[in-house]
């Protein structure tokens, strides 16, 4: 039986499929050699710092007001130098440094000194070591409800407030408890590692069950907060660090609505948010 021939297939012919995979896989290529090639100016201008930083820069110059031959001044003094102005390393800082090139987040990467956007940070990291070396000691657990921690606009304050039936002092004492003792000596090391000022005060209820004739709630409320103070110094906070340690009574209450109550009664250890006093032995 004779074998029927194939007829002619309709339709486009069958190289066009693969060059039609070729053209669409140079689109592709040129629209990824098109997205390489726009830069992201803000990333562009970090990396330029952070090389700038990595290399060294020489800093530029201009004279003026003198002649130069060969490459050597004529004159032996120079009438006028100015520095050529500095590019910064971001044009999209929130923040503008005047004493830096750097600016926005960067600015602090390889300074000494903390901006004010640091300062937040530096008492926030404080405040959660402080809280973590209290958890770790269990026998402070059933008093971590009187350590009170908050940042202020005057800085990190941290209070040890009395509560009815459990006080930081015995009534009429200067002395801590042993508890108390406890909770300075974890506090200690933490507040040695800032460069912060510290102001002490003690603090009284309007409660006068604690007063004698000769010793009233002036003279407890300072004497307490002055036992504060050597306490933290005993444990490695330097003399120098502490700006005012002072008693105020029952002037200040933590709940003004009634100076009774216990809560009244407490501790003022304040971080003040302020940058640190230069040495006495410091030489510019």
């Amino acid at each position: 039986m004779a074998r029927r021939q194939k007829q002619g297939a309709s339709g486009p012919p069958e190289w066009i499929v693969t060059f039609s995979d070729l053209m669409a896989l140079l689109a592709c290529f040129f629209v990824l050699i098109i997205s390489f090639s726009i830069q992201d100016t803000q990333k562009l201008q970090i990396v330029a710092g952070s090389m700038k930083d990595a290399f060294g820069v020489k800093t530029e110059s201009k004279k003026a007001g003198m002649i130069e031959f060969e490459g050597a001044p004529t004159r032996d003094y120079v009438k006028q130098v100015s520095s050529v102005d500095t590019e910064t390393d971001s044009d999209f800082a929130e923040e503008s440094h005047d004493q830096r090139s750097k600016q926005g987040p960067e600015a602090n990467t390889h300074e000494i000194e903390k901006s004010d956007v640091e300062k937040p940070r530096q008492f926030a990291t404080a405040a959660v070591s402080l809280r973590q070396a209290w958890q770790e000691m269990p026998e402070l657990m059933q008093i971590s409800s009187q350590i009170l921690v908050e940042e202020v606009p005057e800085g990190l304050n941290i209070q040890l407030v009395d509560e009815d039936g459990r006080s930081m002092f015995p009534e009429g004492s200067k002395y801590p408890y042993e508890r108390t003792r406890t909770i300075l000596k974890a506090m200690a090391p933490v507040i040695a590692r800032l460069p912060n000022r510290i102001v002490i005060s003690g603090h009284t209820s309007s409660d006068r069950s604690e007063e004698r004739p000769d010793y009233g709630r002036w003279e407890l409320s300072a004497d307490r907060a002055n036992a504060i103070r050597r306490m933290l110094e005993e444990a490695g906070v330097t003399e120098s660090r502490f700006a005012e340690v002072s008693g105020k009574a029952d002037s200040d209450p933590l709940f003004p609505e009634d100076t009774f109550l216990a809560a009244n009664r407490r501790i003022s250890i304040l971080l003040l948010h302020e940058a640190p006093p230069l040495p006495q032995d410091h030489k510019p």
